[in-house]
């Protein structure tokens, strides 16, 4: 891997995080109903755990010496965490939460394995902290997908 990959992979997660914050900010402020709570809760803890690691993402560009980028290279692709016209079907949000956490472990493994194949033991670490968390949201959400039913 070189270094233009790793920057170009660090740039993606960096940009990705930022989606994934927006979208857990507005599922957890539009959820209704008695079985949200859990989930609201949830994605708001997430929302300051997202920034963290779009922190951690952004001064690693910089030490690398790149800019983490703005809002004109947002794109957005997570179309399966939008907030639900339906404010009480928590089920959705949860299928689209565990999709954009699959997505991330996914961007995680990646990076690790190319910081790991260009000596970039600073990255790699970067990659493996954050790679945790995303695990443990993804298993946070599992357990809420086993919780709520299916249909509501």
């Amino acid at each position: 891997m070189t270094s233009e990959e790793i920057t170009d992979l660090l740039t993606k997660a960096y940009i990705d995080e930022f989606e994934t914050m927006m979208n857990y900010l507005a599922n957890a402020i539009v959820l209704d109903g008695v079985h949200a709570e859990e989930v609201k809760e949830s994605l708001e803890e997430d929302v300051q755990e997202e920034l963290g690691h779009a922190q951690m993402l952004g001064e690693r560009l910089k030490q690398l010496d790149e800019s983490p980028p703005g809002s004109e290279e947002f794109e957005a692709r997570q179309t399966n965490l939008q907030p639900p016209a339906d404010t009480t079907d928590v089920q959705s949000v949860i299928e689209g939460v565990l999709e954009a956490e699959e997505d991330a472990i996914e961007t995680y493994r990646s990076l690790v394995e190319a910081a790991s194949d260009a000596n970039d033991p600073v990255t790699e670490d970067v990659a493996v902290t954050i790679l945790a968390d995303e695990e443990a949201h993804h298993t946070e959400f599992r357990g809420f997908e086993k919780a709520f039913p299916a249909e509501q």
